[in-house]
């Protein structure tokens, strides 16, 4: 896969400039004193949906409306954040959007994604279940399908990306948390762009391990995806195209148990009062689990905030949810 350009990343900047403000970009006291050394945090959990998603679905369907002007609208499966973001970018543009989810998804993202203006249906027992059947209605039904992985929507991610970059000190590493790849592959696309030696590192759970035995075997490796916490992380089957740049682009996976993740929601509160869902919380997670040097200096991307009340209380708690 190639990677969005410097151009093509303004570009994308300039079609969410219309939208958005970029996100705080701080380094908190606390959380470095915890980690021993300085980190940047990444705050996309400040976005209008509480995530990076809704950058690369304004990109991707303000690309796909001026090309579609005949559009009946798009359809998308999802475990939360990605419909947010298609959702709202469908409403921003007069789109109609359908969602699917897969059963017993979070409650408090589906009725983000319904008040957004989306037709939500529930489908399947994982995401991937959900996506084989999305796919199949947007035929019947005459929609276009947004995927979870598709380079106008790295386009997009790639701004949050540029944006920290461009405003941090040196980094010496950037942690991503890997759901299906976008992100991390935005993080690439903006460290190549600036022609920076900044490592990249990507963080998954190790109940949801496909990109990481992927990245190893150097082959797409299907596995389930268990993990109780970092639903925006539980997948199956890696795409093919992030795998490629992933493999160029990528010094390193690490997986990350669901009690750590855990932990490092909570360490987010209590250091700096932040609110992070499980995927948000887990690049921390994988920054803390390697250990740092306090000569450099790291980057830590928290992707979203969207966790359930109960599912929250329960983690601040103590108690495993």
């Amino acid at each position: 896969m190639i990677l969005p350009s410097l151009e093509t990343i303004h570009e994308a900047q300039k079609v969410l400039s219309a939208y958005m403000a970029p996100t705080p970009l701080y380094s908190w006291p606390l959380l470095n004193d915890r980690l021993g050394t300085e980190a940047w945090i990444k705050h996309e959990n400040h976005t209008a949906v509480g995530a990076f998603k809704m950058r690369g679905a304004l990109v991707y369907l303000t690309w796909l409306h001026a090309r579609q002007l005949d559009l009946r609208g798009v359809i998308a499966a999802t475990r939360g954040n990605h419909g947010q973001g298609v959702a709202m970018a469908a409403r921003l543009l007069g789109l109609k959007a359908v969602v699917v989810v897969p059963h017993g998804n979070s409650k408090e993202k589906n009725r983000a994604m319904v008040a957004q203006g989306a037709e939500l249906l529930e489908y399947g027992h994982d995401f991937q279940e959900s996506l084989e059947f999305a796919r199949g209605l947007a035929v019947e039904r005459g929609l276009a399908m947004v995927d979870s992985f598709h380079e106008r929507l790295v386009m997009g991610t790639a701004t949050y990306a540029l944006e920290m970059l461009q405003a941090a000190p040196p980094l010496t590493r950037v942690y991503v948390p890997i759901g299906l790849g976008s992100s991390i592959c935005g993080v690439c696309a903006a460290r190549n762009a600036l022609g920076l030696k900044t490592e990249v590192v990507g963080v998954v759970s190790a109940e949801s391990p496909s990109y990481a035995l992927s990245f190893k075997a150097k082959k797409v490796v299907e596995a389930p995806a268990r993990t109780r916490i970092a639903d925006g992380l539980a997948c199956r089957m890696p795409n093919e195209k992030a795998m490629e740049a992933i493999w160029e682009n990528v010094a390193r996976i690490v997986e990350v148990s669901d009690d750590q993740i855990e932990d490092a929601m909570r360490i987010y509160y209590t250091d700096t009062h932040n609110l992070a869902e499980g995927a948000g919380a887990a690049a921390l997670a994988g920054a803390l689990l390697e250990g740092q040097r306090a000569e450099e200096r790291i980057g830590i991307v928290l992707t979203g905030g969207n966790v359930d009340s109960d599912v929250y209380r329960n983690v601040l708690a103590g108690a495993r949810s």
